[in-house]
């Protein structure tokens, strides 16, 4: 089922997610809704708190990069098909080197902006089995994972760039919030009830 994705403004992507246990009711129904909710809107990464759970979950499948022919055939490879249910995650380090891509949101429709993350990350997680597993992810991989981790510690990409190019973005914020735009994909806005 295909889900509202909530709209910048909502107090809900400011939340930091709650821990699940394998007894969370709905979980594999919840993250079969977020993966309809995530293509339909061709995202790469969707976390719960874009539908309106304050929980630490999200998804990623990377497999739109792979199609980036400026990118490594190597890259391309590891990019395609790699597609991660991510519970109760942990950010163990962040390292290598700071490198900027320019990124958007689909609960920030509209807005792109050069972010700057690092280039490797360890991570701690469970899929829907709940074991707990460590691995390293590089490259895009790891920055979509960084994008969706923030969202579930309450973090947004806008919140990572610099105060001149925020006031330069406030009026399509604003516009956000409103209700003001449109996307392809359902959206649910804070100021007024969703469309």
């Amino acid at each position: 089922m295909i889900l509202p994705i909530i709209g910048y403004g909502d107090p809900v992507l400011r939340k930091v997610g709650e821990v699940l246990s394998p007894e969370h009711p709905n979980l594999k129904e919840t993250i079969a809704n977020m993966y309809d909710t995530m293509y339909n809107a061709c995202g790469v990464g969707l976390a719960a708190p874009q539908v309106g759970m304050a929980i630490r979950l999200f998804i990623v499948d990377t497999t739109p990069f792979s199609e980036d022919e400026d990118l490594e055939d190597d890259e391309q490879k590891e990019l395609k098909g790699f597609k991660r249910t991510f519970i109760n995650p942990k950010m163990l380090k962040e390292d290598g080197e700071e490198w900027v891509f320019n990124e958007g949101c689909l609960s920030i429709p509209d807005v792109r902006e050069d972010v700057t993350r690092n280039e490797r990350i360890t991570i701690e997680y469970c899929e829907e089995d709940f074991v707990v597993k460590t691995e390293v992810f590089d490259g895009l991989i790891a920055r979509v994972i960084q994008h969706e981790y923030d969202h579930i510690e309450g973090i947004l990409f806008t919140d990572k760039i610099s105060s001149l190019k925020k006031r330069l973005i406030q009026k399509k914020l604003k516009n956000i919030l409103e209700g003001k735009t449109f996307q392809d994909y359902r959206m649910k806005f804070f100021a007024k009830k969703g469309r």
